[in-house]
């Protein structure tokens, strides 16, 4: 099996022991987590409906984040997402990072949401 294989399939298991133990419902939704290497992203999920309760990102014309890729940005779409839940009456989230470890982009998002006003 090579590298890439080898690396996904590691991937989806530390996804899948996330997920097994995380579900967004109405009152307390889920704040998946997304990196890219230039960008980041976050949804409020109700996984009980499979809807997208609100998003924000790195990338876009709302955005306002020079480059997503690094520590400040994440904090900048971290203060988006908590002032987006804020107006949607949501103040409990439920905190997926996925198969990322937490650290570096993904601890500023969650401090920065923190810092906003949700509470994981």
């Amino acid at each position: 099996m090579d590298a890439q294989k080898l690396k996904h399939k590691r991937q989806l298991r530390r996804s899948r022991r996330t997920r097994s133990k995380i579900t967004g419902t109405s009152e307390r939704p889920r704040l998946s987590v997304f990196r890219s290497s230039k960008h980041i992203y976050v949804q409020l999920i109700d996984d009980m409906t499979g809807m997208t309760l609100a998003a924000a990102g790195s990338l876009g014309k709302e955005a306002a984040v020079k480059d997503g890729g690094n520590v400040k940005g994440a904090a900048v779409v971290g203060k988006q997402i908590a002032e987006a839940a804020k107006a949607k009456g949501i103040t409990k989230v439920a905190f997926d990072r996925g198969h990322y470890r937490y650290h570096g982009r993904i601890k500023a998002l969650a401090d920065a949401a923190r810092e906003g006003g949700l509470q994981f």
